[in-house]
Parts: C-alpha cells; sequence; structure tokens
C-alpha cells in the first residue's frame, strides 16, 4: 500500500520497491532518509511551481543521486554524479525502461551539483536538483510549510549533526579522486576535511597550457 508523506503519494510499483530495498542495502542510514526527502522536497516543489513530473522517474533519480559515493557504484575516476547517474542508467536498462526517461534521470542525477543549469531542464532534472538544494542548503525553505518540513523528517529523519554527516558522506566518497571535484561544489568539500588537498585553479590552466599565447 503506498504512502502518502507531506501530501506526496510515494510510488509504489515493484520497480520503486526494489529501487528501496537496494539503496537500504547499499547506502547509510543518513544517505538512505536523506535521498527519500530528496525525492519529497522534489515532488512538493513540482507541485509548486506546476510541473508535470513522473513520480516512479523522480524517485529512482532522488534515490540513486548519491549512490556514487561508495562502492560498488564508486569508480576510480569518474565524478560521482557521474558513477550515480550509470548505476541509475544500468538499473532502468536492465528493467527495459524507455531510453528517453534513462536519459532523464541520468542528467537528474549528473547535474544535481552544477548549479544553474538544471531549473532549465525538464521537469525530472530541475526536481532532483530542487530536492537536493532544499535538503542540503535550505534553498526555498520557507515555500515549503513547516507542517510538510515536520512531516518529511518525521518519516525520513535528519537526525542530530546531518549537516556534518553530510558533509563527511561528500569527502569520503571524493577524497581518494581529488580530480573530479574540478569546477564543482565538492571541492569545497574537500577544502574543509582534508588538509593535503590544494585548489585547481582554472586561470592557472589556462596560463600554464602549452599554447604560446
Amino acid at each position: 500500500m503506498s504512502k502518502i508523506i507531506a501530501g506526496v503519494r510515494a510510488p509504489d510499483s515493484a520497480l520503486a520497491h526494489e529501487v528501496e530495498q537496494l539503496v537500504r542495502d547499499t547506502e547509510s542510514e543518513l544517505l538512505y532518509h536523506h535521498s527519500n526527502r530528496v525525492f519529497l522536497f522534489g515532488a512538493l516543489a513540482g507541485q509548486r511551481k506546476t510541473l508535470k513530473v513522473d513520480l516512479e522517474l523522480l524517485y529512482i533519480g532522488a534515490m540513486f543521486h548519491d549512490m556514487g559515493l561508495q562502492p560498488p557504484y564508486a569508480s576510480a575516476e569518474e565524478r560521482f554524479e557521474v558513477d550515480g547517474a550509470n548505476a541509475a542508467a544500468a538499473f532502468m536498462r536492465s528493467h527495459n525502461i524507455d531510453e528517453r526517461d534513462v536519459e532523464d534521470v541520468w542528467d537528474a542525477i549528473a547535474l544535481h551539483t552544477t548549479p544553474g543549469i538544471p531549473k532549465h531542464k525538464r521537469p525530472v532534472v530541475a526536481l532532483v536538483t530542487a530536492g537536493v538544494e532544499m535538503d542540503v542548503l535550505g534553498i526555498e525553505y520557507d515555500a515549503f510549510t513547516p507542517q510538510q518540513r515536520d512531516e518529511i523528517c518525521a518519516c525520513h529523519p535528519r537526525g542530530h549533526g546531518f549537516k556534518n554527516g553530510i558533509i563527511d558522506a561528500f569527502a569520503c566518497g571524493t577524497i581518494k579522486k581529488p580530480a573530479t571535484t574540478f569546477g564543482n561544489v565538492k571541492a569545497d568539500v574537500l577544502a574543509l576535511r582534508d588538509p593535503s588537498y590544494r585548489r585547481v585553479s582554472f586561470t592557472d590552466m589556462i596560463l600554464n597550457s602549452k599554447w604560446a599565447d
């Protein structure tokens, strides 16, 4: 039987249950509950913005969006966002889901740490990022009612120390491949958590390239 949380009906298909179990078996409790909140806040943002979205695709995007932070999905060289996007795509293709839907979910996950672009894309892409930005950064916090926030957090608790916990999860997923943080927000995570990390400067790369001028 499907659950309704803060006015959002969670997907209740066999596929959705398989996604939920996979994420439960793979991720920490912190990331599992965070991913569920991302779905719920994203769905509510869609209601508020009157965006028509397939809730099952939004759920897959939200639940897989941090899968690339840890084994067995974390690669040695790709951005964790790409690893998570690839994991979701492989899962969806194994269930013969339409390729256009696979591409939307892939984009939603791959772009969720690239500010300013997802909101201009299709609803699944825009709303995964909207959910992430609300849960991690509190963007548009007051656009959600206290009742919505409380009900979501009652079902999927943030817990004490979530802010530092999510930063630690990001750091653990990127610290062995710091080059993947170039040009995205995770460079800030390593700057905070890894004393040996040195930012790569885009302007230095231009000035020190092999071009004479």
